[in-house]
C-alpha cells in the first residue's frame, strides 16, 4: 500500500519535471530578458524623477549642507 503511493508521487514528479524539457532554457531566457527590459525602464523612470528633484544628490554639490532643515526651499 505504502509503496504504491510512494511510486505514484515519484511518477508525478517525474511527469511534472517532463515540463522542462518541453520548455527547454526559453523560459530562463524570457524572465532575464524581461529583467533588463525592466531595468532599463526603471532607470529611464529613476533619472526623469532625479531630474525633477529640488534636492542635491551628491554629497559634494552646493547648497547640501541643511537643505532638509527649510521647508519649500528650492535648490535647483
Amino acid at each position: 500500500m505504502w509503496t504504491d503511493f510512494v511510486y505514484a508521487i515519484g511518477d508525478a514528479f517525474q511527469w511534472s519535471f517532463g515540463f522542462f524539457e518541453f520548455v527547454q532554457n526559453y523560459f530562463n531566457n524570457l524572465l532575464l530578458a524581461l529583467g533588463f527590459v525592466g531595468f532599463a525602464y526603471w532607470m529611464s523612470v529613476q533619472n526623469k524623477l532625479s531630474k525633477k528633484a529640488n534636492v542635491p544628490s551628491e554629497v559634494n554639490e552646493e547648497g547640501f549642507e541643511g537643505w532638509y532643515k527649510e521647508e519649500n526651499k528650492q535648490i535647483k
